[in-house]
């Protein structure tokens, strides 16, 4: 399959000129790590900075639920720190599901660039 890609995006880069060509080779797909380091560069890098300082909190949090958890006695004691162990993983999950959704939203946006990019093209060689 990825012949076939390839095979494309060469076609394209054919019908591209020079100026065009590059921009669409910045569109290619990115790394795990250059994905990640799209978020904290965009718009909302700053509440991504944020939720990564609040997940750091949650963490420790929940390091210290589990230490109380495993030094008491009393099973009133035992639910409290085990609850609060288990609120604290439901939020440093959500936080993490925040930012893969982030990583989606930035690839979806790059295919779409890619796409205006192809129709443009198209239209402006089809025009007599």
């Amino acid at each position: 399959m990825s012949t076939k890609k390839d095979k494309i995006d060469e076609l394209i880069k054919e019908t591209l000129s020079q100026e065009e060509a590059a921009f669409y080779d910045e569109l290619e797909e990115q790394s795990l790590m250059g994905k990640m380091g799209e978020v904290y560069k965009g718009k909302l890098g700053w509440l991504a900075i944020i939720m990564n300082v609040v997940h750091l909190l949650f963490f420790i949090v929940f390091v210290f639920s589990i230490v109380q958890f495993m030094g008491t006695d009393e099973i009133t004691a035992i639910i409290r720190w085990a609850s609060l162990g288990f609120l604290c993983l439901i939020a440093m999950g959500m936080l993490k599901l925040y930012v893969w959704m982030q990583m989606d939203k930035n690839d979806i946006l790059r295919e779409l660039k890619r796409l205006e990019l192809q129709l443009a093209s198209y239209l402006s060689k089809s025009k007599p």
